[in-house]
């Protein structure tokens, strides 16, 4: 028995918004017997179907909503967590066995609230890391600054770059930085932001015919663009517009990193415990539009000195992370440059958004290291498209043909439930297609892109925040 959390990044560190679809592919992880804390009664249909893939009886799991909090049924309050009433029915879910029968505590998100959760049932020991998850290593082990101190200690490439705490630092390092980009651009991080949302491009003078879509910029994970006019004030202009927006209104220190132009985006995830590491996958993350876009398990078309390189560095980080006290899945998230350097950029240490992917529906599901050999890629509902809910997209999949197909192992697999952020919206979410590396998913995707596409590119801006995804 284990006790499986759905929360995500605590609000304290980051506000976030309606996360109850997100939280809801804690489904996947599932197994007999364990008990399932969710922020709002979960979708049906969504758990039947997650539940019928990973051949999980739905009356095998018992699932809890924790009580509301301030954020309604939205978002999983980390002080619900330990509210007594709770704590109570918690015990009560373990049945006879009780603490005793607790395997394991398993959070998406490494939060405080969730190791103290864990201390109050008793199984404190049970949770991975939990003494340092208590002190706050949650925040730790997921500030991008601090990623690129831990990686320098280790000695992983990383992209020429600087952590700023005040403007007057950003605006030194934005000119230096600027004046040695072959790329005349540079990447500004929020030190807490996923999938590309807390970064923004900023392009030197010059390259004001740079547009949205071009190469040299839609594939890259910064959901903000900026030019800078021409100008001796130009820099000092950007950071009195946007210091504000890049820290948080002075709560978190800026990362400032050289652009890498025309790179790959991918990762290796790896699992830190007590006695070392492990590799579990790595994967690549491609962008359209400046958005993240889908992704692909396992890696695929680079070369063995790049997949050294990648698995080298992303086991140095994790055993980094691992030093100072962190435990669980973690993903490091690099660029193979074109001339096929490989650097790092980032570490998100927590239950990405890659792990149901890979370890529940590629390996467990589809088999992908099997013969005849298969590949996933997981995409998130693009922008353009209109899908009204969950049960119009699985009638489509039927009718289209498109459904996973067992005797294949061919299809879609959707990923999370399809729900409509407001009252008729259109629904956001994820699914896979599990595809033959020989034929590629590209023709499965289009026949889903003619049914549902039915909004103009030209209506939403990259830095609209679509969807509710976040690695």
């Amino acid at each position: 028995m284990r006790i499986l959390i759905g929360n995500h990044i605590d609000p304290s560190i980051r506000e976030r918004g309606d996360m109850r679809a997100w939280t809801q592919r804690l489904f996947w992880f599932a197994q007999p017997g364990d008990v399932l804390v969710l922020c709002c009664d979960p979708d049906p249909q969504f758990a039947e179907y997650a539940l019928t893939h990973t051949g999980v009886p739905p009356a095998a799991v018992t699932v809890l909503t924790a009580p509301p909090g301030a954020y309604g049924d939205r978002l999983l309050d980390p002080a619900s967590l330990t509210a007594p009433t709770f704590v109570e029915q918690v015990r009560r879910a373990l049945g006879p066995g009780g603490t005793d029968a607790v395997q394991e505590v398993f959070a998406l998100w490494p939060s405080a609230a969730v190791a103290r959760l864990a201390s109050e049932l008793g199984v404190a020991d049970r949770f991975p890391g939990a003494a340092f998850f208590a002190q706050g290593g949650g925040e730790i082990g997921n500030n991008k600054s601090n990623f690129r101190a831990l990686a320098a200690a280790a000695d992983v490439p990383i992209m020429p770059g600087r952590v700023c705490r005040s403007r007057a630092e950003a605006i030194e390092a934005t000119g230096a930085l600027l004046a040695a980009a072959p790329s005349q651009a540079i990447v500004v991080k929020q030190a807490h932001n996923g999938a590309g949302v807390g970064n923004e491009l900023v392009l030197g003078p010059g390259q004001d015919g740079v547009e949205a879509g071009d190469r040299r910029v839609g594939h890259v994970g910064a959901r903000h663009l900026y030019r800078l006019h021409p100008g001796s004030d130009a820099i000092a202009a950007y950071w009195a517009q946007r210091w504000s927006w890049a820290s948080n209104h002075d709560r978190w220190p800026v990362v400032i990193e050289e652009f890498a132009d025309d790179a790959d985006t991918v990762y290796s995830e790896h699992y830190a415990a007590d006695t070392g590491t492990r590799p579990t996958e790595m994967g690549r993350l491609l962008y359209v539009g400046r958005r993240l876009s889908h992704q692909v398990v396992p890696l695929d078309g680079v070369d063995d000195r790049v997949r050294t390189a990648l698995l080298d560095g992303g086991t140095r980080l994790a055993e980094a992370y691992r030093a100072v006290g962190y435990r669980g899945y973690l993903s490091a998230d690099a660029l193979v440059l074109p001339g096929g350097q490989v650097v790092f950029t980032e570490v998100n240490a927590q239950v990405s958004g890659s792990l149901h992917i890979y370890r529940q529906i590629a390996h467990g599901i589809v088999g992908v290291s099997a013969e005849p050999r298969r590949q996933v890629v997981e995409f998130h509902v693009p922008p353009t498209w209109a899908v009204p809910d969950f049960t119009a997209f699985l009638t489509a999949l039927r009718e289209l043909g498109l459904a996973y197909e067992p005797a294949t192992r061919t299809g879609v697999i959707v990923s999370m439930p399809a729900l409509p952020l407001a009252p008729g919206a259109a629904a956001q979410f994820v699914f896979c297609i599990a595809y033959d590396p020989a034929e590629g998913y590209a023709g499965m995707f289009d026949r889903l892109d003619a049914r549902f596409k039915a909004v103009p590119a030209d209506t939403y801006d990259a830095a609209d925040h679509v969807g509710t995804t976040s690695r």
